[in-house]
């Protein structure tokens, strides 16, 4: 018996299994988490009933107070007595545990918070009313309540009929109006961040000009009064913007709603604040699935709002999309250039081998240590030497020397390159030296040798450190604080202003987001879906970006294929 047990150890199998086993579990575990992250973030954006109950928990006293409450079921959970006893609620402590919901009552103006506790023995007369409506504002959060009235400059054009149970004639006036006002909204968006925005960078562009020619000695009267005649076409410009802009912000601020809210709460509110509404208690399947596509593309190409918990999340997107391929773009060459060097041109000894184990321990190196090398080096010294250099007429406001997206892609690459150094200098030891012979026997000098030979065959493992490089960077969050993330950039790097890619601009991030909605967000509840959505969203950012250096691996891989021996 020992003796079989011995050579089945022998043959390696119960290895096999065990690696095998491991493999299993961390796939198991990784679909986990991925299916944890769908569930919990793509809930949120499924547009939920609504219910009315009443409320009527004692007081200390045992006075009953009854209340109305109107909200979305968000969670349960179960809780024991004493925790309910010491929050003012007496309940019989002889019942060890008591259900207790999470209701999203929203009406934060109104109330102070939009979600509350609500124990469920204390809730009584739910129903879900088919007239109740929700909105969606651009601040202070949901608002959920019955429409009354419409009102155009004060006056009343359109109310509801207590008396005709469907009656729609002030909810289809109300929609009409929604509409007008969200087209409105699009285009003072558009007159404010566009045309606006473009013309306060001309003015900017002409001060710094004029700064210059002063710096140089050039500001004759010529010079000055030419940059003076642009300015006046672009204040020109701005007046006319400015009467667009008033009179749309007079023609969408005429019309308001009135709501009647829980525990017959009047609010009235303008349909200017408003970017949805929807009476869920009477949309059927398509018409939920259709919200729920209308919500996720809001998510996927709008800009924050509240604090990042309403809107979307496209400038972080965008923005880690954008610094992972620029420094892509950075970490490549250099890293190549080095790994080529160490092993084609380097001497083998006691230097190279010091720098390799250089090389492997940088890898090791705490994050944050490289965003305190790159906000004193990057930013401080080389940047504050750019400006000093090429944009004097700017300072003492900096222009490279401030956290921006060029730091932040360069500090990611230095903190990778010895990912893609490493991956290099593997793919090419396994070269054989008789192709280099070869090669060189042929009449090819050893340049020409290693760009034509030597490269397309370790290409492969180029990109492999490529892959590893931007999945580490990709995800990363610490060193970015320093060196050019921030909270809120709405605007984007790249517009059409010159020079296009703005690399000193700051700029989102996915990984930030999360950490910043998840930790600092003041109102963590609402918070919370978002940072599952975002979660899953950045994984799937770096998925597509690690399957497209993958593609591009197999296709360097097959078109080598002949080289390889």
């Amino acid at each position: 018996m020992n003796l079989n047990l011995k050579k089945w150890y022998s043959t390696g199998t119960p290895w096999i299994w065990l690696t095998a086993g491991a493999v299993a579990i961390s796939i198991v575990m990784v679909l986990g988490l991925l299916v944890l992250l769908t569930v919990r973030g793509m809930n949120h954006f499924w547009p939920k009933d609504v219910m009315q109950a009443h409320y009527a928990p004692p007081n200390a006293q045992q006075e009953i107070t009854i209340t109305q409450v109107i909200g979305e079921f968000v969670e349960s959970e179960n809780i024991i007595a004493q925790q309910i006893i010491s929050s003012g609620i007496p309940v019989d402590e002889s019942q060890p545990e008591y259900r207790r919901e999470l209701l999203k009552l929203g009406n934060r103006d109104l109330t102070g918070a939009d979600f509350s506790w609500v124990l469920t023995d204390f809730i009584s007369d739910v129903e879900y009313p088919a007239n109740l409506v929700v909105l969606e504002r651009r601040e202070w959060g949901n608002f959920y309540g019955y429409l009354q009235s419409v009102s155009e400059a004060g006056t009343v054009v359109a109310e509801v009929n207590i008396d005709e149970v469907q009656d729609d004639s002030a909810w289809d006036e109300f929609t009409a109006r929604l509409e007008r006002a969200l087209a409105l909204h699009d285009e003072i968006y558009k007159i404010e961040n566009q045309d606006i925005g473009e013309i306060n960078y001309r003015v900017e562009r002409l001060r710094l000009q004029q700064r210059r020619l002063e710096l140089d000695g050039r500001a004759t009267a010529d010079a000055l009064a030419d940059i003076a005649a642009q300015r006046q076409d672009l204040e020109t410009e701005y007046e006319v913007l400015q009467v667009s802009l008033i009179d749309l912000y007079e023609q969408v601020n005429r019309d308001t709603a009135t709501f009647i809210a829980a525990n017959a709460q009047e609010k009235v509110i303008e349909l200017a604040d408003v970017v949805r509404a929807y009476r869920p208690n009477q949309m059927g399947l398509g018409a939920k699935l259709l919200g729920y596509g209308a919500k996720l593309g809001e998510f996927l190409t709008d800009e924050p709002r509240e604090a990042n918990t309403e809107g979307g999340i496209f400038p972080a997107i965008f923005g880690t999309v954008m610094m992972v391929m620029l420094m892509s773009v950075f970490v490549t060459p250099f890293g190549v250039i080095a790994a080529v060097y160490l092993r084609e041109y380097a001497r083998q000894g006691f230097v190279t081998r010091a720098i390799r184990i250089a090389v492997n321990n940088l890898a090791g190196v705490p994050s944050i240590v490289y965003g305190v090398f790159g906000l004193g080096f990057f930013i401080y010294i080389l940047g504050g030497q750019i400006d000093q250099l090429f944009y004097p007429e700017a300072l003492p406001a900096p222009t490279f020397g401030t956290p921006g997206l060029l730091w932040a892609s360069i500090t990611l690459a230095l903190l990778t390159v010895p990912v893609v150094i490493v991956a290099t200098e593997e793919g090419l030891a396994r070269i054989p030296r008789s192709v280099r012979e070869g090669s060189l026997a042929l009449g090819a000098t050893k340049f020409e040798t290693l760009w034509r030979v030597v490269l397309p065959m370790a290409s492969p493992a180029m990109m492999t450190g490529l892959i590893l490089a931007v999945a580490r960077a990709a995800g990363e969050v610490a060193p970015l604080m320093l060196v050019g993330v921030v909270k809120l950039a709405p605007s984007l790097p790249v517009d059409g202003n010159y020079p296009y890619l703005h690399l000193e601009q700051k700029f989102m991030h996915l990984g930030f987001h999360i950490y910043d909605v998840g930790f600092q967000s003041p109102n963590i509840e609402a918070a919370r879906p978002l940072v599952f959505a975002t979660a899953l969203l950045l994984v799937i950012v770096i998925a597509l970006l690690n399957l497209s250096a993958v593609a591009l691996r197999n296709h360097l891989r097959e078109k080598y294929k002949s080289l390889d021996v």
